[in-house]
């Protein structure tokens, strides 16, 4: 009777979930999605071409550490250029998820990335100190450490506050999946969704 009764309850479930995740309008939910990943892709190569005319330029004008500082902040962001080119290309051409329970997989997946990355840009910004650091410590070239130093330093913080601010517009305006989750609820060994609210 047991297995009968969770059976029962795992169909009613999974019933319920379907019905009430059609109420959830996950076309206009994807939209939104894109819209902010597509805007961050933006401001990221904006971002990274204004690092790259800009570092050119010091680069072939600027002396010791400030040529150095240049030099390293066209090379960090030629790579910044082609993630934010991937990830718009990306995001413009992906397939909109057939269900609720996709896109949520899709969207907790994406903000995630964004933390980690976050943790990343903690770890390059510590490394940008440390060649300040050692610039202190050496004969061997410390203009070339105090300029990758510094750029390293500012290249980490921008990414930082950058994926920091890109995670929380995205989930703040991922509400219609918060709105959606705020409806289902764990309770002992039970799961299930609270209906016509």
């Amino acid at each position: 009777m047991r297995k009968f009764l969770f059976s029962l309850s795992i169909v009613f479930f999974l019933v319920s979930f379907d019905a009430f995740s059609q109420n959830l309008d996950i076309s206009s939910a994807y939209q939104n999605d894109v819209k902010i990943r597509k805007t961050g892709m933006a401001i990221l190569g904006s971002w990274a071409l204004v690092n790259i005319a800009s570092g050119a330029i010091g680069r072939s004008s600027g002396v010791g550490q400030n040529a150095y500082f240049h030099e390293m902040n066209l090379m960090w962001n030629l790579v910044n250029l082609g993630i934010a080119g991937a990830g718009y290309y990306f995001t413009a051409t992906g397939d909109m998820p057939s269900n609720a329970s996709d896109l949520l997989s899709d969207q907790v997946t994406f903000q995630k990335t964004l933390l980690f990355n976050a943790g990343l840009d903690l770890a390059y910004i510590a490394g940008g100190f440390y060649l300040l650091e050692r610039a202190k410590n050496t004969t061997s070239r410390p203009e070339r450490l105090r300029g990758y130093g510094k750029s390293i330093v500012l290249q980490g913080s921008f990414l930082f506050a950058f994926d920091l601010i890109l995670h929380t517009i995205h989930t703040n305006k991922s509400s219609q999946i918060s709105d959606f989750l705020s409806h289902v609820y764990f309770q002992n060994n039970q799961i299930g969704i609270v209906m016509g609210l």
